[in-house]
């Protein structure tokens, strides 16, 4: 779609087939998560790249057979964006898949790594996005036991880029196993650091914290943290939530646990596994054990939701050329954010509250600080490595001028916001 909220020009028929077509007008959408993934194409800000996944009926256990690719221009039709004409449902990749994909910058600071894994197999597929639109492939065998066929969680990477998780699952009989590698942005080579193995529980989600330490993963029952700086990893695994029974007293929807999605506030929320109207959140997932302060059914969306969330990859993510390649973008928003912070306050003037969208210093944390014209401190924060946004309640503070502050690094900047 595009921001009128219509389909975008030549947007229709994404993943055609009979079975996206048999799920048409299904509001659930097809079932497979983190299956798209939008991505800016290197050294062209004005087009962008869908790479989407399709359960195949002609493999085994529905999963998908070709991870595709669609271009979209957002300067076409009055820049509302469209579908480039040829450049829709193409296939970057064909073979039997995992569901799911995650993507993470390159070193280089402008290519993207998009990582696909292949199914019955402990082995994954490693697509290149290049600058010129070029995307090649490869395959790596990783160590550790074949996964079971067609079932697994939502596949990601740390904030940083130096880690990857994925976790297989299946319901009869149940079982769950949780897989943990380092990752060279460079080479795109895997190393494996981390195996955890579980039987008499399954599920799904999967997520990093905002400092790239700790991985959260669910089953439909409970919720574990691993430290993925320990020698051990399987041995720092702590529980930090079991399901509480809360079901919707009207709807009588039940809120187990589902996916999991780091959002820009830093903080990290949770789907359930049914139409829900309530999420869970992990307020500080930076922190260990049960003071990650894990919240359930927190947060009262204004609509029923199913299932799924967003797959957003690291953005931000800039150059390292301590892994030996060569940084080849001369400008990135780390470095930009690094000095000026790139404060945005809206609305201003507004009333109940304000929302800030900011960039901090790449794999820094900040701090953020608002203050009356008298010099007092009305409000301060930590604010988690890689978020970009938080929201301020203003309600009872008296009308007037007030000094919004952020500091990292040694770097502050500010800007004014006003109360009417």
């Amino acid at each position: 779609m595009d921001a009128s909220g219509d389909t975008m020009l030549n947007g229709n028929g994404i993943n055609s087939g009979p079975f996206t077509s048999s799920y048409c007008g299904n509001t659930s959408g097809v079932p497979i998560s983190h299956s798209t993934i939008f991505l800016p194409m290197p050294n062209d800000t004005n087009k962008f790249i869908l790479l989407h996944q399709a359960p195949d009926p002609n493999t085994p256990y529905y999963s998908p057979g070709k991870v595709s690719y669609t271009v979209l221009d957002m300067t076409l039709n009055n820049n509302l964006g469209a579908v480039l004409n040829g450049q829709k449902n193409l296939i970057a990749l064909q073979d039997t898949f995992i569901g799911g994909i995650a993507a993470c910058r390159h070193a280089n600071g402008r290519d993207w790594w998009i990582i696909a894994p292949k199914d019955s197999s402990s082995g994954v597929f490693k697509i290149l996005l290049s600058s010129n639109g070029t995307i090649t492939s490869s395959y790596q065998q990783l160590n550790f036991p074949v996964p079971y066929g067609g079932n697994a969680g939502q596949p990601c990477f740390s904030p940083d880029g130096t880690k990857f998780a994925y976790t297989c699952g299946r319901i009869i009989p149940q079982f769950q196993d949780v897989r943990v590698f380092s990752f060279n942005r460079c080479t795109g080579v895997f190393d494996s650091i981390g195996y955890v193995a579980k039987s008499g529980q399954s599920g799904f989600g999967l997520s990093f914290s905002p400092d790239s330490r700790y991985l959260y993963y669910s089953s439909f029952g409970q919720i574990f943290q691993l430290d993925t700086d320990a020698p051990d990893i399987a041995a720092s695994d702590t529980l930090v939530a079991t399901y509480d029974g809360y079901c919707h007293p009207y709807s009588f929807s039940c809120t187990n646990f589902w996916l999991m999605y780091k959002a820009a506030n830093g903080k990290i929320y949770i789907t359930s596994s049914n139409y829900v109207i309530d999420l869970h959140v992990i307020n500080s997932p930076d922190s260990a054990g049960l003071a990650c302060d894990l919240q359930q059914h927190a947060l009262r969306l204004p609509c029923y939701a199913a299932y799924g969330n967003v797959n957003h990859p690291n953005y931000y993510l800039g150059c390292d050329t301590t892994l030996g390649c060569p940084c080849l973008v001369t400008t990135s928003l780390n470095e930009n954010g690094k000095h000026d912070f790139s404060i945005k306050l809206s609305p201003n003037p507004g009333s109940s509250g304000f929302e800030i969208l900011y960039l901090l210093p790449q794999n820094k944390n900040g701090i953020l600080s608002v203050y009356d014209l008298q010099g007092r401190l009305m409000h301060k924060q930590l604010l988690p490595q890689w978020s970009t946004m938080q929201h301020i309640p203003t309600s009872n503070w008296a009308g007037g001028v007030y000094q919004v502050r952020i500091e990292s690094e040694g770097y502050f900047n500010t800007s004014k916001w006003v109360k009417y």
